[in-house]
């Protein structure tokens, strides 16, 4: 089975929330997880922590599916490219949901023929501008709803878990 590696941004969570994270994480990467919990200040009575991780390919997407729909729940999870796939990122806001990306080998967004397809045709179309269609597709609604709490947690430490694959 091909391993990867990426790095889980949990960018806010309530206490409550924390070990049933640690858990489902855990669960997916098999391993025991504890995460250092920091306050966020970006939001008050949350919490913020980081895991560097090394695991199977498609663990990142079987960690944004455990863990979204959880309420007051933020977080980014990428996975590097490997000779088996490309690279993926994951974010997650309670207010838009799941954003995916495929991600190339330098970390780039990589959207796929189709999608841009429909993002003309549907500025064409007059639904909406293609500017805001292209903006969707690189994610920047979830990029503008997280930055806050990315630069809260700048020269936060960062766990690192490794898995032999």
């Amino acid at each position: 089975m091909a391993g990867t590696r990426g790095i889980l941004y949990v960018h806010s969570a309530p206490s409550a929330l924390c070990p049933h994270i640690e858990w489902a994480v855990g669960g997916v990467l098999g391993v025991a997880v504890s995460l250092d919990w920091i306050p966020q200040p970006a939001q008050p009575g949350s919490y913020r922590a980081e895991l560097s991780w090394v695991g199977s390919v498609g663990s990142a997407a079987t960690v944004a599916s455990a863990l979204r729909g959880w309420n007051h729940l933020r977080f980014e999870i990428t996975e590097e490219p490997s000779s088996a796939s490309e690279g993926t990122r994951f974010s997650y806001t309670p207010e838009l949901g799941v954003y995916h990306a495929v991600t190339g080998l330098h970390g780039d967004i990589m959207i796929p023929e189709d999608r841009l397809k429909a993002a003309v045709v549907k500025a064409a179309l007059g639904d909406t501008t293609l500017l805001n269609e292209i903006d969707k597709l690189l994610g920047k609604p979830w990029d503008d709803e997280l930055e806050t709490f990315r630069h809260a947690g700048e020269g936060a430490p960062v766990r690192w878990l490794h898995q032999v694959v």
